[in-house]
């Protein structure tokens, strides 16, 4: 069950993201639902790749590629999810930088805590 409420809270992140960021766009909330299955497919298949590949530039740059990685990740979830666009590099920094801040919030608000 808390899958399920962590999954639409994460869409209602993407649609609040969409609502903030001018170059962001959510049809409607099916489709941030499937951005949601998008992202989580990309870092857990995609991403470890692109950052083991990247991670000499990543050491140079002192972690701070890793910003680039999650906006171009989020723009290959903009052209991979239906309804769900990005446009341009700087939104989608921008809109990434929010997703994985509040994210962590989200995931503490659903966990069980064993007492």
């Amino acid at each position: 069950m808390n899958t399920i409420i962590r999954w639409i809270l994460l869409a209602l992140l993407i649609i609040f993201i969409a609502w903030i960021v001018p170059g962001i766009t959510v049809s409607n909330f099916i489709s941030a639902l499937l951005v949601v299955l998008v992202i989580g497919l990309i870092n857990a298949f995609i991403k470890p790749f692109v950052e083991f590949i990247a991670l000499p530039i990543n050491f140079l740059t002192l972690g701070l590629f890793g910003l680039v990685i999650n906006a171009l990740l989020f723009i290959l979830a903009g052209k991979i999810a239906p309804g769900f666009q990005v446009e341009g590099f700087w939104n989608a920094l921008l809109g990434s930088v929010i997703l994985s801040v509040l994210t962590p919030l989200i995931n503490n608000l659903t966990v069980k805590k064993d007492k």
